[in-house]
Formats: C-alpha cells, sequence, structure tokens
C-alpha cells in the first residue's frame, strides 16, 4: 500500500484556537508540510484545487512547483485538478512544465470539483459541468500523447492542426479520476483505463463502495484487464496515538468545533458524535492497531491500494499532528504496506517502452 499526505489548503479560523493565520503564513505551512512528509517516508504529497472562500488552493501547479523543488523523491499529486473549469490547453502546459520541473514526479488526480461559487465564477452550469469535464480530459489527455491535435470542441475554440509545448516528460503522465458521488466520473474512469481516487470523506463508506464497485463493472465492460485495477480513498480525519484514550481526548475539541461550524453555516450533519464519526466515518483515530484494523475493514469494501491522510493539523497543536504522522508511519504504515498490496505499476516517472526507469521509492 502506498500512503499520501495532502492539503485542500483550507483558510479559516483555527477552529480550536479561533486564530487566522496570515496568507503567506499558511502557504508556508503547507511547504513544510510537503519536506516533512517527504521526511517521514509518505509516498506522495497531494495539493487541491479549490477557487472559493475558504480555499488557496487556486493555483496548485505552483505550489506543487514550489514543493518539486524542496523534495527529491515523493510524488507529486493534484487533489483535485478541476477540469471543467479550465482551458485544457493552458492546463496542459502548466502540467507538462511541472512534470520537467519535477523530473516526472507528477500524479494528476481530476474531477469536475465542487461548490457553486467556483462554478459562477468560471460560467460553468451543473448542466453542462460533467459534459466539460469530459471533453477537457479528453484534449488533456489527446495533447499528452499527440504532437498535433484537432478537436472539435464544445466548450473552448476547436483546435485544428495544434501544438502544445513544452512536450512531455513522462509518457504519458499518470491520470487518476476523484470519485464523490456520480458514476460520471467513475465510467470516464474505466473507458480510459484510468486509476480512480474515492473521496471517501464525508459519508459512511457505503456510497463509496457502491461507486467503486460500479467501477469495476464498467471496467470489465470496456474490456480492460480487472488485475490492472487501482483504486485510491481519503480518510476523513487523523490522530494517532498510543491508546485510544488518548487519540479521543485529542481530537475531541477538533471534533465539535467542526461540529459546531458545520451546524451555524447551515452544512448537513452526518454524525452527530464523535464516538460516531470514529465507528463510521473514515476517520483514523485511534491506536495504532485500532487504525491497522480499520484501513483493513475499508479495504475489505474498496480494495484500495493507496491512502490519503490530511497534510495538515487541522486544529490539533502542531506538536500533536507531528507526532501522530509519526507515529503513523512508524508504527502503522509498515505493517499495511506488508499485508496490502501495492498499485498494479511502478511508482515512479512513467517513461517510453524502453527508457531508462527510475528505481520506485
Amino acid at each position: 500500500m502506498k500512503f499520501l499526505a495532502i492539503t485542500l489548503i483550507v483558510h479559516r479560523p483555527d477552529p480550536v484556537t479561533g486564530v487566522l493565520v496570515p496568507t503567506h503564513e499558511r502557504f508556508r505551512e503547507v511547504l513544510d508540510n510537503a519536506v516533512l512528509a517527504e521526511e517521514l517516508g509518505f509516498d506522495g504529497f497531494g495539493v487541491g484545487e479549490r477557487h472559493e472562500r475558504p480555499f488557496l488552493s487556486s493555483a496548485p501547479t505552483v505550489v506543487l512547483s514550489h514543493v518539486a523543488a524542496l523534495t527529491r523523491r515523493i510524488r507529486l499529486f493534484t487533489a483535485v485538478t478541476t477540469l471543467s473549469l479550465l482551458d485544457p490547453v493552458r492546463a496542459y502546459e502548466d502540467y507538462a512544465t511541472l512534470d520537467h520541473l519535477s523530473e516526472g514526479r507528477l500524479d494528476l488526480i481530476i474531477g469536475k470539483g465542487n461548490g457553486t461559487a467556483q462554478r459562477e465564477l468560471f460560467h460553468v452550469t451543473p448542466e453542462d459541468q460533467w459534459d466539460r469535464n469530459a471533453e477537457s480530459y479528453e484534449v488533456f489527455r489527446r495533447l499528452w500523447r499527440q504532437d498535433r491535435v484537432t478537436a472539435d470542441t464544445r466548450f473552448r475554440p476547436p483546435l485544428k492542426d495544434a501544438e502544445a509545448w513544452p512536450r512531455p516528460y513522462q509518457r504519458p503522465v499518470r491520470v487518476w479520476h476523484g470519485s464523490a458521488t456520480s458514476e460520471e466520473s467513475v465510467d470516464l474512469a474505466a473507458r480510459y483505463g484510468d486509476p480512480l481516487f474515492s473521496a471517501n470523506v464525508t459519508h459512511p463508506v457505503e456510497p463509496y463502495a457502491e461507486l467503486v464497485r460500479h467501477y469495476r463493472e464498467r471496467w470489465e465492460h470496456y474490456g480492460h484487464d480487472p488485475a490492472a485495477i487501482a483504486v485510491g480513498a481519503g480518510s476523513a480525519g487523523l490522530c494517532v496515538a498510543r491508546t485510544s484514550q488518548e487519540a479521543l481526548a485529542a481530537y475531541r475539541p477538533v471534533f465539535e468545533s467542526n461540529l459546531a461550524f458545520q451546524r451555524s453555516a447551515g452544512l448537513p450533519v452526518v454524525f452527530e458524535t464523535l464516538e460516531d464519526f470514529v465507528a463510521r466515518s473514515s476517520a483514523l483515530i485511534g491506536s495504532p492497531e485500532q487504525v491497522i484494523d480499520k484501513v483493513h475493514r475499508y479495504h475489505e469494501r474498496l480494495g484500495h491500494t493507496v491512502l490519503h491522510v490530511t497534510a495538515d493539523a487541522g486544529g490539533l497543536p502542531a506538536a500533536r499532528h507531528r507526532a501522530s504522522l509519526e507515529l503513523f508511519q512508524s508504527a502503522v504504515a509498515p505493517t499495511l504496506r506488508r499485508e496490502i498490496p501495492d498499485p498494479p505499476f511502478a511508482w515512479a516517472p512513467v517513461l517510453p517502452a524502453g527508457a531508462a526507469q527510475t528505481p520506485a521509492a
């Protein structure tokens, strides 16, 4: 199993202390967390893309380029690239550049994105967002593979024998499809034989497991080898401590503050108590043994071989969050690496057949 640390670069007051750090300090936290993730042995670091309050993740290529300069081994993920909002030619240029700067350490997770404000900002409607996502991905995919592209597009000016530069480092970049609530992204991933990344953070496992089941069905429908399937999954929170009591005590102020925020903002509340949150969500809160057991239970439902945890403290004291990440890597990850297989591809730059591969970390 492989492990990612991800951030959406949420910028709102600390849910426990109420302190809002300056924007530049929040970005510095992201960079420090990326360096820490590499030092601790995580396999990937991901940055989301959102174009609305309270997120600072509107330019993931810029942030990941800085992360690439500060790190040497860890793979860089987007979580997710919102292709429904982007011009696929411009997106290709940005990501092909990042791919070179990182020497082929880039993986993309794509999706239509969420949020009314960012749809309105880019003049995208609920009715056309899935069509935009599919069209943008088709163009993006072809640009990465073909030197010249002709495409009769609906949502951007048509392309005729078009070139995009630079030509890519990876041939091609690996693209995962983010899956949260709809079969459209699942079907798009299966159609192209691409890996799937289940959000797996807001609800109990059942709706996510149903989408993964559908993905596997559609994968075989399109004639792909079932052995080549790769699924990733998120987690709703992280606090690993020596005992379950210690973990619950540390995380309770975070949960209660987040619950109060959800209610004040009129957001739906799925888990009313911390105990219910720990029992029925994908949150990894407890002793190392409890966290290992929960990941195994989710693996039975999802079959995932990549897991992401939050890179951010999210209300935990910084020292507590670091200790949690350290304990995860020392007492949880080694067992899961032994007991759950890796994805069915090398964790290394995707290079043309016959080209020298960088050894997988």
